[in-house]
């Protein structure tokens, strides 16, 4: 069985619902903290043992590219100014021994046919799928980690799902799956965006996918699904019709950051955790509430 080593980011979105923050700049980059989205990607992709980056890129989204190339100009200036620590940080935002890989989606046809672009590159090799708009905190393993894992037990393509509310059910993958084990289950089907009168369940794939070669093959074939676009679920759909395919409820929590209030929470959230920011950052946080409402 071939290991995980090629973690592939759809990053051709056009974050319309940032706008105009997006204008000009991927909604990729838009920072939590002090790292962009993409960057807590890339780290989760590390951490599970990949060493291929793909980025599936569309125009004006220069940005990804150069924040993860070296930086002469900024890492000399830097190094002039004696400022070690955030010399350190630049030039380790991505390790020696990663690489990182850009091809264009010059269509915007959906997650399906954005995958499918990574072909030339991943080849007959199984694969981790990441949205960077999905931010998880896994506490003590990343996401993606906990998902290699399984994937090492069983071999099998595997999502990564979580409980949604019901009414939510028009805005995901939704599964039917039969329970193997605490937290893993076997798909049965998967619906793209149902209305919850129609849903299979409230379980929803959330943007962490490890999926097998095959894979390929039925989504060069997938007709244009939902909103007319290649759906990546109706690829899913036909590919555990003749291989066992799994989903896993990670460990953790989820931050959908490509909505603002959950962008925002993310923010928040980190912040509290940094460990240069939390202290001040909560006292600051419990002083505005006090303000604005000093009855409580």
């Amino acid at each position: 069985m071939k290991p995980i080593k090629k973690a592939v980011f759809p990053v051709a979105g056009l974050g319309t619902r940032f706008l105009p923050a997006t204008k000009a700049s991927p909604k990729e980059m838009l920072p939590v903290v002090d790292k962009p989205l993409i960057q807590y990607a890339v780290e989760e992709a590390i951490s599970a043992g990949c060493d291929q980056m793909i980025f599936i890129n569309g125009r004006s989204k220069r940005a990804i590219p150069d924040h993860f190339d070296k930086a002469y100009e900024l890492e000399t200036e830097l190094e002039e100014k004696g400022k070690t620590k955030l010399l350190e940080v630049v030039r380790n935002i991505v390790p020696d021994h990663v690489s990182c890989i850009y091809l264009r989606q010059a269509e915007a046809l959906g997650l399906g046919h954005a995958v499918l672009c990574a072909r030339p590159v991943v080849g007959e090799d199984p694969f981790a799928v990441i949205l960077a708009d999905d931010l998880i905190d896994g506490g003590g393993k990343t996401c993606m980690q906990q998902m290699v894992e399984q994937y090492e037990r069983h071999g099998n393509s595997i999502l990564g799902v979580e409980e949604i509310p019901v009414e939510d059910t028009s805005k995901y993958g939704v599964i039917k799956s039969t329970a193997i084990e605490e937290r893993l289950s076997r798909l049965e089907d998967i619906v793209e965006k149902p209305s919850p009168d129609k849903a299979p369940s409230n379980l929803a794939v959330v943007g962490r996918y490890i999926l097998t070669p095959p894979i390929f093959d039925l989504l060069a074939s997938t007709e244009k699904g939902a909103g007319g676009e290649i759906q990546l679920t109706d690829a899913i759909a036909a590919l555990l019709k003749i291989q066992p395919v799994l989903a896993y409820a990670f460990e953790g929590k989820r931050y959908d950051c490509g909505s603002k209030l959950g962008y925002l929470q993310a923010t928040v959230e980190y912040a509290l955790k940094h460990p240069e920011l939390k202290d001040d950052f909560r006292a600051y946080l419990l002083d505005y509430v006090k303000h604005i409402n000093p009855s409580g």
